[in-house]
């Protein structure tokens, strides 16, 4: 192992900084320190492990090999002095702290925003901040260590995350009527699927990913398919769609409201039946702090 007990735990936090953001200058403003107080820290990690960390090219510093294996541990060492942090002020009752949670576009935008205020109307000292990304980004953050927490719609890396199923949805094919040839059509076969002008979610959505499951389990290609539009976030889709580009699938809470009004209506295919879950993932090797293991176990026992 790369510490010793010469090390400085807080050069340590200036490396894991340096080591995500890939850069001197956003790493100081992080650990909120000047970038020559930053790069003296790994210049004296340097001298004092005798090797390289980074290579500088240019803005951008890049890990060495000495550089990844040391990150793996010091981010293993940095988690047993925050649990034992805990351990010490556990007869603090009041749960505090910030919870950064990564999360694909349906639960950061319908699931947890309502969770998290009630989580902190009963810790007042909680803060949240949602990231919004597309499933394998935030499976990535999770799994490279930018953040500790996500909720996705896919199961992508089970070898290093754990998945805990927090929610159901129900993905489904609307459009508005006079977008079909018959608009008091309602249901339609497969193979009329290839008819259709169809508006796309982005590679890399949970949405997509399941839709294209159903289709292969049809015998079809998504590139059989007259895609008019590929979309990079369900509120654009669901804009698209109320607009008239198309059809599209999308989550059902997501336009539960245009349904109703009639501005939209589901087309029901034969066989077409998506219900997917939405997982909350953590890294398998991380431990997490008393802030994140209490918001986990309320947002279990609210959605589940």
């Amino acid at each position: 192992m790369f510490y010793n007990k010469f090390m400085d735990i807080h050069q340590l936090r200036v490396f894991v900084n340096v080591y995500k953001e890939r850069s001197f200058s956003r790493a100081a403003e992080a650990v909120g320190l000047s970038q020559p107080t930053v790069s003296e820290h790994i210049k004296s990690l340097e001298r004092e492990l005798r090797c390289r960390l980074f290579d500088r090219i240019g803005r951008t510093v890049i890990p060495t090999e000495e550089g990844e294996r040391l990150y793996t541990g010091a981010v293993r060492l940095l988690d047993e002095i925050e649990a034992l942090k805990e351990e010490v002020l556990s007869s603090e009752r009041q749960i505090r702290g910030e919870i950064v949670l990564g999360a694909s576009t349906i639960p950061g935008a319908y699931l947890l925003p309502s969770v998290a205020a009630e989580f902190k109307a009963h810790h007042e000292g909680v803060s949240f901040e949602i990231v919004i990304e597309d499933t394998a980004k935030v499976t990535e953050m999770v799994r490279t260590h930018q953040i500790l927490m996500g909720v996705v719609g896919a199961k992508l890396t089970p070898a290093d995350l754990n998945y805990e199923e927090v929610a159901e949805d129900e993905v489904i094919l609307v459009c508005r009527p006079e977008v079909l040839r018959d608009p008091a059509i309602t249901d339609l076969g497969v193979e009329d699927l290839k008819t259709l002008p169809f508006i796309m979610r982005e590679v890399g959505s949970g949405t997509r990913e399941a839709f294209e499951k159903y289709l292969q389990s049809k015998g079809i290609n998504i590139d059989d398919l007259n895609t008019v539009a590929t979309l990079g976030s369900t509120d654009a889709v669901r804009e698209a769609l109320k607009a008239g580009l198309g059809v599209g699938y999308i989550s059902r809470v997501a336009v539960r409201d245009e349904l109703t009004r009639g501005e939209l209506k589901e087309i029901r295919i034969e066989g077409f039946s998506i219900q997917r879950r939405f997982y909350l993932i953590t890294h398998k090797k991380r431990s997490l702090p008393r802030v994140y293991r209490e918001f986990r176990g309320f947002l279990l026992r609210k959605v589940v």
